[in-house]
């Protein structure tokens, strides 16, 4: 089956039938009064989210769509039948524009879901609704309307829960194939894969999601180059993308690093929103030899970015229960902190270099002592020079004054001598006299407080 995931349809809905212009003719009933019936609705076109559809197939070949007109009113007040709608099929997913002004009409993405495009046309009303008092034979009737129109575009947006991104021959179809029951082709060429392809992933504890598989994606593919980059709507539902990078390309220009940065680049040129979404980093292809000389760069290098690298080979499996853990924990916890990892410091370069510049900014200082050594000696000696018959006059002096200072004693002590015994008896005096005065004193006051 073709993958089709744009088309352009004309969608019409059924006029409303005529009202009907009667009159009752019986024998025997004169003057019959009018019983012309109504006209029936036209049917409408309503487009409704079909789970078992996967492609806009159908409708590239068909791409009128027309739905039936509400029969006419009929005498004996009979009403024309309403014609039925004409319901159209698309897969879940499907967005629904306006041709002409590129306004988003509805997105189809939830089964069974239902959406009005075009309105039938309301019948009109027979003679017989017309009649009154005054106005008994009407002869005129209601003309049913028209039904709407309108040329709109449909476009297919897969519903996928993971996306897989790479250039082409990455290993895209072996991962998905790997996971999941999805058999696409594989093969040992560039585009490989022309169509999308969905996986139905069955995780741990009877979860499950749905991953995508898209074609691959070269430099220039916003300008057009290799198949585009239109497929990239399809993983723009997405909530976890992959990138898959081959680490055993081989070619002018082609080392991980870059391949990377190209796909970013791509993929911002297309849509800031789907560049924003949690990417897990893979590096396929481990199994083969140059691999492993290519990844410990690619993972340093992505490391001074805080990306963290899943090595993993799609033939052997090996690194993919890691990969799928960490894709799950975004996709139902929405917890990224696998994906990143902490970059190295980059102030430990700047470190070692000032330590080995510190012992040679030490040498020069300890040049410059050694060269000033002698000159601050030699002037160390003149002061020296100078000031020792200061000392040496100092030094008599403090002789002089010492011999002084025995005979200083001495006579402070004889001084001492004398003075002891009048002491002495100053203080055997002082205590009788001082009472005695006092006991002649105090009868000398008045009661009144005044002295006689």
């Amino acid at each position: 089956m073709k993958f089709v995931d744009e088309v352009r349809i004309f969608v019409k809905a059924g006029d409303g039938g005529n009202g009907a212009v009667s009159f009752r003719r019986e024998k025997y009933i004169e003057r019959g009064g009018p019983n012309g019936g109504d006209g029936g609705n036209g049917g409408s076109v309503i487009f409704v989210a079909d789970p078992q559809l996967t492609t806009l197939l159908d409708y590239r070949y068909q791409q009128h769509h027309r739905a039936k007109n509400g029969e006419h009113g009929m005498g004996s007040d009979c009403n024309g039948r309403a014609a039925e709608d004409m319901v159209l099929k698309v897969p879940v997913g499907t967005l629904v524009k306006n041709e002409h002004t590129g306004e988003l009409l509805v997105d189809l993405s939830e089964p069974g879901q239902q959406w009005v495009a075009a309105k039938g046309g309301r019948g009109g009303l027979g003679n017989m609704n017309f009649a009154t008092s005054t106005r008994q034979t009407p002869r005129f009737a209601q003309d049913g309307t028209k039904g709407e129109e309108t040329t709109l575009r449909l476009e297919l947006k897969l519903l996928a829960d993971v996306g897989l991104l790479g250039f082409p021959n990455a290993g895209k179809s072996t991962f998905i194939s790997r996971v999941s029951r999805a058999r696409p082709k594989v093969a040992d060429y560039p585009f490989t894969t022309l169509v999308p392809n969905l996986g139905m992933v069955q995780y741990k504890d009877g979860l499950s999601f749905v991953m995508a598989d898209i074609p691959g994606i070269i430099e220039g593919a916003s300008e057009g180059v290799g198949l585009g980059h239109q497929f990239l709507r399809h993983v723009e539902r997405c909530k976890v993308l992959i990138h898959l990078i081959d680490m055993g390309a081989e070619g002018e220009g082609r080392e991980p690093l870059r391949d990377f940065d190209v796909l970013n680049s791509e993929l911002a040129k297309y849509s800031e929103e789907l560049s924003s979404k949690p990417q897990v980093v893979a590096a396929n292809k481990l199994d083969l030899p140059d691999a492993q000389a290519k990844l410990g760069p690619f993972t340093e290098a992505l490391r001074e970015r805080g990306i963290r690298v899943y090595p993993v080979s799609c033939a052997t499996g090996e690194g993919m229960q890691a990969l799928m853990d960490s894709v799950a924990e975004v996709l139902f916890t929405g917890r990224t902190e696998k994906l990143r990892v902490e970059p190295p410091v980059k102030a430990a370069p700047a470190r070692k270099a000032a330590a080995k510049e510190a012992p040679a900014k030490k040498a020069a200082p300890a040049k410059k002592a050694a060269a000033k050594a002698p000159a601050k000696k030699a002037a160390a000696k003149k002061l020296a020079a100078r000031k020792a018959p200061a000392r040496k006059a100092a030094g008599a002096g403090r002789a002089a004054a010492a011999k002084k200072a025995p005979a200083k004693k001495a006579a402070v002590k004889k001084v001492a001598a004398r003075k002891a015994p009048a002491k002495k008896a100053a203080a055997k005096k002082r205590p009788v006299a001082k009472p005695a005065r006092a006991a002649k004193k105090a009868p000398a006051r008045k009661p009144g407080g005044r002295r006689s």
